[in-house]
């Protein structure tokens, strides 16, 4: 018989299973290895958080050298020149780049949507809920739209895609070596914790983002891999890249620490103050694009043509705005550029970035925000100059405790953009104003509008979330989990002396009652049924007046903590479990002993994953 060219006997196919499956063996043997020792040994889990920041510092040099290339091809630009730090940018490329790149990212965004299960999860959300798991191809997606988004000038910065590629492959890394919850949300801050590193070239300020962002508190296990990560990116990225090096800072900080820092701290609550301004606003943006009866492809084109329009006369509008800071520090630190224009131009970027995010591109405000507040605070000395003349307020040091203090309102984490601020100025001198002030405006914004930029949309979604700490652990520990289905059921119209004889002393606390269609009707508590007082009456009495919890119960569907509170507005011990409030199907029983130790169990294990004490367990 004459076989097909490609094709095996069905001998041949088994001798091949044979030989193959001893060999998938052995390397399921040696995964197995390889797991065990990133879970049990902290020497190689850190060099594993190393290992992740080279991936995430060669994700970002990638990334920026496209967007560089996007803007010098679709902007005409000097190669080597950022975007927003030369002359205007030609009307018809300003026009028409913002509304093509719109549609190209509508049409993306669209096609990606087909291929994704669920919504996108960023580090902050995956860290907070989800145990640091993240998908890899979703947060490679949203690397892309981030890149067309701030490519075709879009006022968002891509720094957002920077952080979620980095945590996205570290996430899928980590998902494959099976590391525990704990590792694996270190190990997200770590990839974050790179990227932000290699993209300014500062790995204080990568480091700090991880802890105050993506994991949200400091703990030993965390350190090393963190810093180490940070190292990583920050230095494949200054091999790799062309940094554009220390922008220059000359500035008496003495002098200011002595006799200015009420005008310091006036001038970091005013960039908390712009802030919260630009946050409603972007708010304002997208809620007024939603109301719009529009196709919702256009949104972004339609973004496009504002923020174009916006950029004729100031390209600095455009982007994230990195080559407009440098600009703009470096005139300050000659000659003064004049407060209408610095007005006119803060004021534009921000209806650009709130048109921008709001109509959809995608992209995050940590780079724009710096922007603005260096305007912010240059206005702000400025405007003390021009009424207090015998002052001299330095502009750029005011420019740059400006800068600090609304990127720390915005994006929630002060000690990252302090730590930014002086790397990339290279002004360490500056530190004793930066820290009141920067502290100051972060507790401003907290008080008074009490979210990130992060939170605050995580707020208009109805999540809880308030920073990355780890609560996913409290949503996965239900109900459904927790309770007891074997369960012991009694009909209401019997007599108390037959629930006596069929369920007697000892034989459990609590007794379901179900009503004639098998519906829950409430719980008998078996001791008060044995009560002294009634054993003369017990032949005659009925069961119905001793039910308790006719209207409590819980729903499969909850928490450990939603139901520990539900045991203390009840003041039951135990609780029936319905599938939900209209069937009253009972499901099974949960005690609020078992729940309370579940949650202290569980409690405490976090807690000695954070001190660092579970890596030998």
């Amino acid at each position: 018989m004459i076989e097909k060219k490609g094709t095996l006997r069905p001998g041949a196919r088994l001798a091949r299973l044979k030989l193959t499956r001893p060999f998938r063996h052995a390397i399921d043997r040696r995964l197995a290895r390889v797991r065990r020792v990133f879970r049990i040994e902290e020497i190689a889990f850190v060099l594993l958080g190393g290992a992740v920041g080279l991936v995430a510092g060669i994700a970002v040099v990638i990334m920026s050298r496209i967007l560089q290339l996007m803007h010098e091809l679709f902007f005409a630009i000097e190669p080597g020149t950022l975007l927003g730090a030369g002359p205007a940018v030609e009307p018809l490329r300003a026009i028409c780049v913002p509304i093509v790149g719109g549609l190209i990212l509508a049409m993306v965004m669209r096609l990606s949507g087909r291929f994704r299960s669920r919504k996108i999860v960023d580090p902050i959300e995956a860290n907070a809920i989800y145990g640091g798991r993240m998908s890899l191809l979703d947060s490679l997606g949203v690397g892309l739209e981030c890149l067309i988004s701030s490519g075709s000038g879009a006022s968002v910065g891509l720094e957002a895609g920077y952080s979620q590629v980095g945590s996205g492959m570290a996430s899928y890394l980590g998902y494959k070596l099976r590391l525990r919850r704990n590792d694996l949300r270190t190990l997200v801050g770590c990839g974050a914790a790179g990227a932000i590193a290699a993209a300014f070239d500062a790995p204080l300020a990568g480091a700090f983002y991880a802890f105050e962002l993506v994991i949200s508190g400091y703990n030993v296990g965390a350190f090393a891999p963190v810093v180490l990560s940070a190292l990583a990116g920050s230095v494949v990225a200054e091999r790799l890249a062309e940094h554009s090096g220390v922008i220059p800072v000359a500035t008496n900080s003495t002098a200011l620490w002595q006799e200015q820092l009420p005008l310091v701290l006036a001038d970091g609550l005013l960039a908390s103050f712009v802030g919260i301004a630009l946050m409603l606003a972007v708010t304002q943006a997208e809620r007024l694009f939603a109301t719009k009866r529009m196709p919702s492809g256009l949104k972004p084109a339609i973004g496009g043509l504002a923020v174009g329009a916006l950029a004729l006369s100031f390209p600095q509008v455009l982007s994230s705005g990195h080559g407009a800071l440098q600009t703009t520090l470096f005139e300050l630190l000659g000659t003064p550029i004049p407060l209408r224009e610095m007005a006119i131009i803060l004021l534009l970027k921000s209806f650009a970035t709130a048109i921008s995010v709001g109509s959809g591109f995608r992209g995050g405000l940590f780079f724009a925000t710096l922007f603005m507040g260096a305007l912010t605070g240059g206005l702000f000395a400025g405007l003390i100059n021009l009424q207090f003349p015998g002052l001299q307020l330095d502009p750029q040091a005011y420019a740059l405790v400006g800068m600090s203090g609304m990127a720390a309102a915005v994006i929630g984490c002060p000690f990252t953009m302090m730590f930014l601020t002086l790397e990339i100025t290279g002004a360490f001198a500056l530190i004793p104003l930066l820290v009141p002030s920067v502290l100051l405006s972060a507790l401003t914004a907290r008080r008074l509008f009490g979210f990130s930029f992060a939170t605050w949309r995580f707020h208009l979604r109805g999540e809880t979330i308030r920073s990355a700490h780890d609560i996913g652990w409290i949503r996965d520990l239900t109900v459904g989990r927790l309770m007891q289905h074997t369960i012991r059921t009694v009909r209401d119209d019997i007599s108390l002396a037959d629930f006596r004889r069929s369920f007697p002393l000892g034989s459990g606390d609590v007794v379901i009652v179900l009503d004639d269609r098998g519906r829950y009707e409430g719980v008998i508590l078996v001791n008060r049924a044995f009560a002294f007082e009634l054993d003369s009456a017990a032949e005659k009495t009925r069961l119905f007046p001793f039910i308790e919890y006719k209207d409590r119960f819980l729903l499969p569907s909850m928490n450990v903590k939603e139901a520990v509170a539900e045991f203390e507005r009840s003041m039951a011990e135990a609780l029936a479990v319905v599938d939900n409030a209209t069937d009253l199907h009972v499901l099974g029983v949960l005690t609020e002993a078992h729940a309370l130790r579940r949650y202290s169990e569980e409690l405490d294990q976090r807690h000695r994953e954070l001190a660092g004490e579970t890596w030998h367990a």
